[in-house]
């Protein structure tokens, strides 16, 4: 039975295979890590609308999530969290070995990092969830949520290039 590196090794070799093949005819004009992060992060994108979707429509009904007494969860809300769930951890994963593997940062390091920026994505995701359901409760909640995912995705690419999965100066490169 193969451990669990072997099996995340095999695994993405087959899907950075995937997509470097996709990639190819793009080669001239978008670089590896970019379309590496395009493929990844549009993958889990549509996992999580996909997820947000059904959470919404089937899940829930269409209605507010009842929590205990008087508390009760918007829809949306609720479905966004049954999303995120799923996506967080998938994105990491995606991110570390897939589209930034030559990150030198320890694993857990990498983490934190993912996460408190994920944090700052989770406010902005909600804040822009009630801006849609209180401002323009016309737009539907799918589509409005479609976009917010687009927005923060570019967000996203940038801290992650620039602060979660950075590589730093090895005490090697800085004497060479």
């Amino acid at each position: 039975m193969p451990n669990f590196e072997n099996l995340l090794s095999k695994t993405r070799h087959i899907v950075v295979g995937i997509i470097d093949f996709f990639h190819r005819p793009f080669a001239r004009i978008i670089p590896t890590q970019t379309f590496r992060y395009l493929a990844c992060g549009g993958s889990n994108t549509v996992l999580n609308i996909i997820v947000y979707d059904l959470a919404y429509n089937v899940l829930f009904h269409k209605q507010d999530f009842h929590v205990f007494g008087n508390i009760n969860i918007a829809v949306s809300v609720a479905a966004w969290l049954i999303a995120f769930s799923i996506s967080f951890p998938a994105g990491f994963i995606m991110s570390r070995h897939i589209v930034f593997p030559e990150s030198n940062l320890h694993g857990r390091i990498q983490l934190f990092r993912y996460a408190l920026t994920t944090v700052t994505f989770i406010i902005v995701t909600y804040l822009l969830i009630k801006f849609f359901d209180t401002y323009l409760p016309m737009i539907h909640p799918t589509i409005s949520y479609t976009f917010i995912c687009l927005f923060t995705a570019v967000l996203s690419y940038i801290s992650q290039r620039k602060f979660t999965f950075k590589t730093t100066a090895t005490p090697e490169a800085l004497t060479d």
